[in-house]
Formats: structure tokens, C-alpha cells, sequence
């Protein structure tokens, strides 16, 4: 165990050295790279990263989140910058609140952590627009990431205020600060065969601009194989282990490795197992690569009208380690938390010289790390279907399917990622409006106003002066400027009897749209609507339609939800009815697409600024008879936060579509009557074999997405403001307050599992190891753990929350697990024959229990 304990020295000193970096942060930081590492102050670093982005969460959780990071074994934390929410009109800045770069970046230093800035600034990131502010569509002559002066000028114009406003804080490594790299430009080698000949010179300006910004650190391009030198290009994607760099000069660097995948307003929900992560991250470690990262490790909210797409969902929880509400999801979190530790005990090795790889037979590999007396090996199994056993070293290894175990010393394994040891935790919201009363609180009821719901209409078609009457059907994202999601198409047709599109006083009228949303309304009643999906946004709707002798008004109201974020020329793409639109019936047709149109854009009630409630407005009614499944309506009441500190959401079950506001904050669009396809989903998803975002989907058949995360910060003591916007109708007495809680903890470990983690890091630990170990952790300071639900060692099966014993089970299970850890915050369970007995001899056997915490 010598070479262990000499790897852990090593180990140490580079985390000291880390340390000292990071907390004497008044010295500057050498920054560069070789062709296997990024180098700090002249040290080669494995380095682990993971992307929270700003707008997504709240300055107040910011700290939490990186403490989390920090604590789930991050080196790094990666962003990106947003133009749009920083330049919302051009040449005024915002970096104020939720935009306010510089404290989160100070936030993620004061956690111990590096930063990596990516400038962009096109962002993708299911973004609005891609992060483009749509000011920038109108600069004339202006084409979109290609060799185009007028969008240079404006990108170099952000990259430098973007530079200048964290240099003027004194934020890069070379003025002493966090950020160690910077992203110029963004997958644009996915696209840029698009863009012709063009494309090649814009690349070439984009990283020359970038470097003569003189930020003393690194600047990579993602997904850009011909990034010119010094820029580093980099891999983006589910798996990076067989990525290589342009130059050998170069390290291997993975910018983002999707940890699950973004949710869409009528979409399944999906997820990646912890299983396939850990793989794919400890394939790139073992095939060369000293950089990952971590796309999303907290994805967040997005709130207001932020969400691209289109039909981008208001959820951005990505499956990720840290859910959208800032609590670590489990196992997931853990898992990889010592997948991390176990990558850093071979870090003195991995930095020490290049791999070195042999066969271990069909879909098994080694990779050995060897110079010296260091020595560190990662052993694989790609197959996925078949575990397998292998000799390495003269030594026989037990390989589950599509897993890694690693060896710092390349003779123990310290992990396996098929094997968790890691705790997962059952998480549940309680509905705060029947006053379920809670384990650690009397009651913690959020209460709705007694005085119930006041209203206003939103009128239909048109009602601001400033309309605009023209000819023909426009184009909505060229209309709006997406000032807001709404745009008015009005217009009338006068019946005079006997009209060919007629059959006595009905005709059905055919609407063409680019998408996203659209409603049909008829002499101001509401006669159909239709709307596009994620896959495609067009909308082809026929509604029947009732007319009356003389003037019939028509009035269409078209809805954006969220703009196109990636592609070739997505700035491009439009939205809204452009038609054709036309009466038909039995005898004839009657083409309105190039009749006068009226066009208004956004609603009366966005003019009144009927969300912000500190401004009174006339049009809210107090009645205690309000309009319900009504489209067009405004809601307000107040409540109550709810006591505590759990994470609020609001469940919209029972409306329909819209925007809410708490407190004048918008905390996005809700939509709970789009539905996600009944089939696709699994029950279980097998972790073996290539992930893809369609692999592992669940919630089929039900709401994409039901709750809406307020964020702590947007509540106050006493009285706070709910107002909506419903477009399309719904009763506001279904809306219900709930908290985010832990139900239970638990853990399964087998007696094939490594030991713990520490047990290989800590000294003391390492003279105690004695075999594998199950531990739980109540999740909140203060908590212990007050009851044990189920505990069994034999043969259980099932998961954290529907446990089963197996047909073999140990009697003393459950006393052995309540003596060791109720009354106790966290507890530690050899998983062995020696504590339990052996209830069925030459049988592997593994340890379940679930235990609840107050």
C-alpha cells in the first residue's frame, strides 16, 4: 500500500497548492497549457468543472450552489455570459441582480473555485435567440456569425465590455482572480459548413480579436476543429473519450457533458442514469483527458420569457447533479462526487506522463498511467451487455457492463462507476393547501388571501393607438422585436348572403402560421386555437366558423414561446401568420392573406403593467364571483410565504396557459395542459449502452411540466403578490403553494461494492478498511435520523422508497440498522455477513435501508 499512501501525499500537496492559489487571491495565477493539461503556476492539473448559469438561479442561492459545487469535488465552475439580459437596448448595460456577473463569479472564488468566462457571446444553451439581443437583427446589413462587418463590430463591442467589466474587478488569474479559461464563439464548427467560404475568416478574426484582449488565460472554441492556434478547441456531447484535439500541442479538453437534457413544453421528462455519467466521465479521464465539465451541474429556472427554443419549458433542471430548486439530487450527486475523489488519487499520474493502453480481450481495455514509482490504471468494459472478469498484472478484476473501475496504484479499485455507494434520497412536494402537517414544523400552510381572486379582461383584437394597418400578412419576430410572446392580426369581412365561402352562415377558415401559438377568435368569441411542438412550430389549423350578415371582425392572436436558439441562420427563422388565411366552403374560397391587416403588438395589460402590483390600475376587479375558463384573463390575489426554508413552487394544475408574476418577478411561462406523448417512456431505464436524449424519458401522457420554482428571494415576510396572465383559461382556486422535501434517505450497497470512497483517502480511515459500507446522511444540518422504514440483508430488491426483501433476508437487519443510526446524524453499516449473519451461503449479498430524518 506504499504506492497509495505516496499517491496520497502527492494528491495532497496539489490540493494545498490549489488551495493557496485560490485564497491568496491577491497574487496573479500563470496560466497555459501543454498537450496534456491545463497549467497552473507551471503544475499540470486534472481539473473537474461543472456549468451554473447566472440567470437561472439567484444571487441568494449563489453561494449554496457553489459550496455544493465545491463540496461534489468541482474544480471549476463554467458559464456563459447572456448579451441579451446584459445589453437589452443597445449600449445600456445590466449586470444588476440576477445579471450581476461579477458577484457570481466573486461567489464562485469565495467557494475555492476557479471560473470558466464563456464569452460567446452566442450561446445556444436553450436560450432566447441563442443570447442575442434582438436589437442586433436590425442593424443594417447585418448577418449573423460570418465574416460580416457590422456583426463584428458589434460581438468585439460585448467581448470587450464582457473583458473590461471583469478585468475592472480584478477577476482573471493573471490580475490574481478565479477565471483560468474563456470561450470565444460557440459550436459554430456544427454549423459552419452553412456559411460557405465566409466561415473560415470569421473563425480566424473571432480567436485573433479574443486574444489581443490580452486576458492572460486560455481561450477555447467548442466543437471547432480548425480553431486556429493558441485557441484550444474542445468537445461537446454525451461521450468525449474518443475526442482529439487539432495540435498535439494541445490538451484534451470536454466542455460540455450533458448530464441529462433539457425539458420542452409537450415533451416527456428526461434523465440520464448516474450509472452512464460516471462512465462516460471516467472514460474521458482514462483515454487522456484532464478537463471536464459538467453541462448542467446546476441548470436552474428560466424565468421571465428567457427560454428558447421554441417551446423551451420553464424548467431547466437537466437531470443535473444540483436540481432546479439548489438541492443535490441523489445518487447522482454522490456518485460523482467520488468518481471525483477517485480521478484526483490518480492525479500525480495522469499529469506525470501520457497513457499507455492494452486489450483486456473483446470490449475490455486498460489504460496505464506509469512513470516511476507512480502508477495509476483505469480498467473498462464497453460492453453493454456483458459483465465480465479480467486479469490485469496477474491479478483477476470483476467488470460490470459499460463501467470503469479505477486503481490509483494500479492494483486496488477505489471505484467502479456500475457500483454505487453513494445514499439516494426520495424527495417529495408537499401541498401546502390542505395543511399537511410536517415532521420538523406544526404547520406550513402558504394561504392564499381570503379575499380571494381580483381580475381584469384582456381585450380581444385590437385597442392601442398605436396599431398598424397595412396590407398583407407580416411576419411576427420583424413585428414585435419579441418586445413581447403576443402579436394581434386583425381584419373583417362583410356578409352580404350568398357568398361562395358560405354554407348558409358557416364557413371554415384556414389559418397558416410559422408558429408558435395561435387563436381564433370570431366577433370577439373564441372559435379555435392551435399550436406547433418542439419538433416543428408551424401550425396548420381549420376552425368552423359561425358568420352574421354584415361586418364579421376576425381576429387572430398569434403567440411566440421562446425564439429559435440553434441552427444555421436561426436568427432567421420567423414566427407568426403568414399565412395563407382563407374562407372556404362548398362553392369557393376567399383569400384574405393579402387583405388589409391590423396588427397590434403585445397586450393591453403588458401597457398597463398589470403584472407589476405596486402600480394601481383601474381595470382589476374585486368580486368574489370571478370569470374561470376564461382565455384572455388576468389574476391577482395574495399569500403568504410559506414558513421554513424548503424550496416553493407554485403547482398551475388547473390552468391553462400563461405568465406568473410573484412580487412583480416573473418566474416564467406556465403551460400544464401541454401534454408529453403517452408512449416512449420506461418504466427503468438500463443504464448499459450510448445514452441519447430520447433513451431514458419519463412522465409520458401527463403534463410536461406542473411546478414552478419561486425562488426564496422573490418572497417577503407577510403579504406577497401573485398576479397571472391566463391565455387560454383556467380556474385559479386549483393553484396550490408546495415545498420541496426530503421523504427519506436510503442506500444499497452489495458486498462486491469497493469500500467507501474515504476509506482511501484518510489515513486513519485507511487502517480501519474492512470492506464495503453503507452510509446515510440526514440532508440538513440539524436533522437525525429518527426511524429506519426498511432495512434488509440478503437478497432485496427494488428502489429508495418501495424496498422489498429478497428471498433471502437477514432477521437481525433491522436492529442492526436502528442501532447504528437512529439518534445520529449520519451512520456507517459494514456491509457484511460478520454483522448480519449469512442467511443464504455462496450467495452475493447486498445491504438496503431506508431511514427518515427530523
Amino acid at each position: 500500500m506504499a504506492a497509495v499512501g505516496a499517491l496520497l501525499s502527492a494528491a495532497a500537496v496539489l490540493l494545498l497548492a490549489a488551495v493557496l492559489c485560490l485564497a491568496g487571491s491577491s497574487s496573479a495565477t500563470n496560466v497555459t497549457y501543454d498537450h496534456r493539461a491545463i497549467v497552473i503556476d507551471g503544475v499540470r492539473r486534472v481539473l473537474v468543472s461543472g456549468s451554473i448559469h447566472y440567470p437561472r438561479s439567484t444571487p441568494d442561492m449563489w453561494p449554496g450552489l457553489m459550496q455544493k459545487a465545491k463540496d461534489g469535488g468541482l474544480d471549476i465552475v463554467e458559464t456563459y455570459v447572456f448579451w441579451d439580459v446584459h445589453e437589452p437596448v443597445r449600449g445600456q448595460y445590466d449586470f444588476e441582480g440576477r445579471n450581476d456577473l461579477v458577484r457570481f463569479i466573486k461567489a464562485a472564488a469565495d467557494a475555492g473555485l476557479y471560473v470558466h468566462l464563456r464569452i460567446g457571446p452566442y450561446v445556444c444553451a436553450e436560450w432566447n435567440y441563442g443570447g442575442f439581443p434582438l436589437w442586433l437583427h436590425f442593424i443594417p446589413g447585418i448577418k449573423f456569425r460570418t465574416d460580416n462587418e457590422p456583426f463584428k463590430t458589434e460581438m468585439q463591442r460585448f467581448t470587450e465590455k464582457v473583458v473590461a467589466t471583469v478585468k475592472g474587478a480584478g477577476l482573471y488569474a493573471s490580475q490574481g482572480g478565479p477565471i483560468i479559461l474563456s470561450q470565444i464563439e460557440n459550436e459554430y464548427g456544427n454549423v459552419d459548413v452553412n456559411y460557405g467560404p465566409a466561415a473560415k475568416p470569421y473563425i480566424r478574426w473571432a480567436a485573433g480579436m479574443a486574444v489581443a484582449l490580452d486576458t492572460g488565460v486560455p481561450w477555447v472554441m467548442c466543437q471547432q476543429n480548425n480553431a486556429p492556434d493558441p485557441i484550444i478547441n474542445t468537445c461537446n456531447g454525451f461521450y468525449c473519450d474518443q475526442f482529439t484535439p487539432n495540435s498535439n500541442s494541445k490538451p484534451k479538453l470536454w466542455t460540455e457533458n450533458w448530464s441529462g437534457w433539457f425539458l420542452s413544453f409537450g415533451g416527456a421528462v428526461p434523465y440520464r442514469p448516474t450509472e452512464d455519467l460516471a462512465f462516460a466521465v471516467a472514460r474521458f479521464y482514462q483515454r487522456g483527458g484532464t478537463l471536464q465539465n459538467y453541462y448542467m451541474y446546476h441548470g436552474g429556472t428560466n424565468f421571465g420569457r428567457s427560454s428558447g427554443g421554441p417551446f423551451i419549458a420553464t424548467s431547466y433542471d437537466y437531470d443535473a447533479p444540483i436540481d432546479e430548486y439548489g438541492l443535490v439530487r441523489q445518487p447522482k450527486w454522490g456518485h460523482l462526487r467520488d468518481v471525483h475523489k477517485a480521478i484526483k488519487m490518480c492525479e500525480p499520474a495522469l499529469i506525470a506522463t501520457d497513457p499507455s493502453y492494452m486489450s483486456l480481450g473483446q470490449n475490455a481495455e486498460a489504460t496505464v498511467y506509469k512513470t516511476g514509482s507512480v502508477c495509476a490504471a483505469f480498467l473498462a468494459n464497453i460492453d453493454d451487455q456483458s459483465d465480465k472478469t479480467v486479469t490485469f498484472n496477474g491479478k483477476a478484476y470483476k467488470l460490470p457492463a459499460w463501467s470503469v473501475s479505477i486503481l490509483p496504484d494500479c492494483k486496488n479499485v477505489v471505484l467502479n462507476t456500475a457500483q454505487i455507494n453513494s445514499q439516494v434520497t426520495s424527495t417529495q412536494m408537499i401541498n401546502l393547501a390542505s395543511s399537511i402537517q410536517t415532521s420538523d414544523a406544526s404547520s406550513t400552510e402558504a394561504e392564499l388571501a381570503s379575499s380571494g381572486w381580483s381580475y381584469a379582461i384582456e381585450p380581444v383584437g385590437i385597442t392601442k393607438e398605436n396599431a398598424l394597418t397595412k396590407p398583407g400578412l407580416v411576419e411576427q419576430i420583424n413585428t414585435t422585436a419579441d418586445a413581447s410572446d403576443f402579436l394581434w392580426y386583425s381584419t373583417s369581412v362583410i356578409v352580404n348572403g350568398g357568398e361562395p365561402y358560405l354554407n348558409g352562415s358557416q364557413s371554415n377558415l384556414l389559418v397558416n402560421s410559422l408558429g408558435h401559438v395561435v387563436q381564433v377568435y370570431i366577433n370577439g368569441k373564441l372559435a379555435g386555437s392551435g399550436k406547433g411542438t418542439a419538433s416543428s412550430s408551424l401550425v396548420s389549423l381549420t376552425t368552423p366558423i359561425t358568420l352574421v350578415p354584415g361586418k364579421n371582425k376576425i381576429d387572430l392572436l398569434s403567440t411566440t414561446v421562446g425564439l429559435t436558439n440553434y441552427g444555421a441562420f436561426f436568427d432567421l427563422v420567423g414566427a407568426g401568420i403568414t399565412g395563407p388565411v382563407k374562407l372556404s366552403g362548398p362553392n369557393g374560397a376567399l383569400d384574405l392573406s393579402s387583405t388589409d391587416w391590423t396588427y397590434q403588438i403585445g397586450l393591453k395589460g403588458e401597457d398597463l403593467h398589470l403584472s407589476n402590483p405596486s402600480e394601481a390600475s383601474p381595470e382589476w376587479v374585486s368580486d368574489s364571483a370571478y370569470p374561470t375558463n376564461q382565455p384572455l384573463i388576468w389574476y391577482k390575489t395574495k399569500f403568504t410565504a410559506p414558513a421554513g426554508d424548503d424550496p416553493v413552487a407554485i403547482d398551475f394544475t388547473g390552468m391553462g396557459k400563461g405568465e406568473a408574476w410573484v412580487n412583480g418577478q416573473s418566474i416564467g411561462r406556465y403551460w400544464p395542459t401541454n401534454l408529453a406523448p403517452q408512449s416512449g417512456c420506461v418504466n427503468t431505464c438500463n443504464y448499459r449502452g450510448a445514452y441519447t436524449s430520447s433513451k431514458c424519458l419519463k412522465k409520458c401522457g401527463q403534463p410536461s411540466q406542473t411546478l414552478y420554482h419561486v425562488p426564496r428571494s422573490f418572497l417577503q415576510p407577510g403579504s406577497n403578490d401573485l398576479i397571472l396572465f391566463e391565455q387560454f383559461g383556467g380556474d385559479p382556486s386549483k393553484i396550490s403553494f408546495t415545498t420541496k422535501q426530503t421523504a427519506s434517505v436510503c442506500a444499497h450497497v452489495s458486498e462486491d461494492h469497493p469500500d467507501q470512497i474515504d476509506s482511501w483517502i484518510s489515513p486513519q480511515q485507511k487502517l480501519q478498511r474492512s470492506g464495503p459500507a453503507l452510509r446515510l446522511e440526514c440532508p440538513k444540518a440539524g436533522q437525525v435520523i429518527n426511524s429506519i422504514k426498511f432495512a434488509s440483508f440478503g437478497t432485496p430488491s427494488g428502489t429508495c422508497g418501495n424496498y422489498n426483501h429478497g428471498e433471502c433476508s437477514s432477521s437481525q437487519a433491522l436492529a442492526v440498522a436502528q442501532e447504528a443510526c437512529v439518534g445520529v446524524s449520519s451512520c456507517s453499516v459494514p456491509v457484511s455477513a460478520k454483522y448480519f449473519g449469512d442467511p443464504c451461503r455462496g450467495v452475493t449479498k447486498s445491504l438496503a435501508v431506508e431511514a427518515a430524518c427530523s
